[in-house]
């Protein structure tokens, strides 16, 4: 017997358990992240609510390093590549 892949639908919308549940993350720590803009997020009526397609697309961007260079970029950290003229 062979097993089905599971559908997955890029235009689902999460809501926050979901979004925790999929992230593997407390309810709490997904409620921050979007709340601080560090995750797609978005609200209706005042509920937070994800993009499946735009969490997974965020996932890769995290994995692949991207989101580790824009970081570093906002905190002004350039990997050691800063101009150190005038330095004794």
């Amino acid at each position: 017997m062979r097993e089905r892949p599971i559908q997955v639908d890029p235009g689902e919308i999460f809501t926050l358990d979901e979004v925790a549940a999929h992230l593997k993350v407390a309810k709490r720590t997904a409620y921050r992240l979007a709340a601080a803009r560090k995750i797609p997020a978005f609200k209706v009526g005042g509920a937070w609510r994800f993009s499946r397609a735009d969490i997974d697309r965020w996932i890769k961007q995290q994995s692949s390093g991207e989101g580790l260079a824009k970081q570093g970029e906002q905190l002004g950290v350039d990997g050691g590549k800063s101009n150190q003229q005038g330095q004794t």
